[in-house]
């Protein structure tokens, strides 16, 4: 299969991936506008990279910021079904001061989808 029809393959989940991301940073209580940018999954640069134990290959998707030279993101299809999703924040936690937003993440399979911040202790 191409890279085109694994894009296309995947379109539904990772839409369904990058909303469950974005409600994860709107329930942080970031203020309007805060944010600048969030995961959009037409927005992302597509690979297939080749996993290690099936040999299948395994869609992978990249966001950067507006001048491509910073990755923010990223988006994984494994082989097995399962999926991985990460993308930054980082900014101090709106509400609790104690804690710096690092970012968000989801994981699972298309039934089973779990998604949380990723927060560190503030220094």
């Amino acid at each position: 299969m191409d890279l085109s029809n694994h894009i296309n393959q995947h379109r539904p989940l990772a839409d369904t991936i990058c909303q469950r991301l974005r409600a994860e940073i709107d329930k942080l209580g970031f203020a309007e506008g805060e944010i600048k940018h969030f995961p959009d999954y037409d927005q992302a640069r597509f690979e297939l990279v080749k996993d290690p134990y099936t040999g299948a290959e395994n869609l992978a998707c990249h966001w950067f910021n507006a001048s491509n030279n910073q990755r923010l993101g990223r988006l994984q299809f494994n082989s097995d079904g399962s999926f991985y999703a990460e993308y930054d924040v980082v900014k101090p936690h709106p509400i609790k001061k104690q804690w710096f937003v690092d970012g968000v993440s989801a994981w699972g399979r298309a039934d089973a989808i779990k998604a949380e911040a990723k927060l560190l202790p503030q220094l």
